[in-house]
């Protein structure tokens, strides 16, 4: 019985510049690496890239979530008879005398 052997290529050299785009632009995917790669002339189909991109443990770099703020507010009083809080606008609000 005589069996197909797969000949494929090496992909050292191409998983080297899959590397180097990895490390310049950390925010990329597969998909954008493809595009990069293909305007840089190499044949590979997209296939391909994602297998040598999940082979090498490639992902895109999680963003830092947004610190949320501790603890909780000071509720605003609520005063018991008129005019027990005064406010005063600097911008609008001027004294009698100007």
């Amino acid at each position: 019985m005589i069996r197909y052997q797969a000949q494929r290529a090496s992909d050292t050299v191409l998983r080297g510049r899959l590397r180097e785009l990895v490390n310049e632009r950390r925010r990329f995917g597969y998909r954008r690496l493809f595009v990069l790669l293909r305007r840089g002339g190499e044949p590979s189909g997209i296939n391909r890239i994602y297998r040598l991109y999940r082979e090498e443990g490639l992902t895109v770099r999680k963003r830092k979530a947004r610190r949320k703020a501790v603890g909780t507010r000071a509720p605003n009083l609520v005063e018991v008879r008129p005019n027990a809080r005064w406010s005063l606008d600097f911008v609008h609000d001027q004294y009698a005398n100007g």
